[in-house]
């Protein structure tokens, strides 16, 4: 049995998207991150999750649907578990993006209370979002595939980090990270 609630991040996603901001949109996976759908649900399954959570998109919905029917237990979507919305960087490549702003981007770290990359969310925004999130999981221990951004986001709040050090949390496609069930906000701003 799963002694913490596991936040696993979707697997791989398409060659073609590669090097480009997608955050928010619905994204498929690669030949590569379909393929590790099956072993991954199968070892996430054996552990016995009680529920599986996504966030609606299709790189998380993917690997949740398998897991939950190995594991024989409830689907649920909750879409604050979604990627950050990049405004209108969505779907750009980081270096059109870095052209077209220079440092900028920088301010996802530094202003994290304020600034909006290409108009979209802020961090502590994001950060708010997976928060409340977190807090309505079912009591159960179960299983969220989510994505990069947000375990990274709860992860750091939990553990007080200073937001400059979020962007090392992030794991690698289709890793997890387990979060004790009581973990509290931390002040990490």
């Amino acid at each position: 049995m799963i002694a913490c609630p596991l936040l696993v991040r979707h697997t791989a996603v398409a060659r073609a998207w590669a090097g480009r901001c997608y955050g928010a949109s619905d994204v498929p996976l690669s030949r590569a991150g379909r393929a590790a759908l099956g072993p991954l649900a199968i070892a996430l399954g054996s552990a016995g999750p009680a529920w599986v959570m996504h966030s609606g998109r299709v790189r998380t919905r993917l690997l949740a649907e398998r897991l939950a029917r190995l594991a024989q237990c409830p689907l649920l979507e909750d879409i604050d578990w979604r990627e950050r919305d990049f405004g209108t960087w969505e779907g750009k490549s980081w270096a059109a993006i870095y052209r077209a702003t220079g440092n900028a981007m920088d301010g996802m770290i530094a202003a994290p209370a304020t600034f909006r990359p290409g108009g979209g969310e802020t961090t502590l925004e994001l950060a708010a979002r997976v928060y409340r999130a977190w807090q309505r999981l079912p009591d159960a221990i179960g299983v969220v595939v989510t994505h990069g951004g947000p375990i990274a986001a709860l992860v750091g709040q939990l553990s007080g980090e200073p937001v400059s050090a979020w962007p090392g949390l992030i794991p690698a496609p289709g890793a997890s990270v387990a979060v004790a069930p009581s973990a509290r906000l931390r002040n990490s701003a």
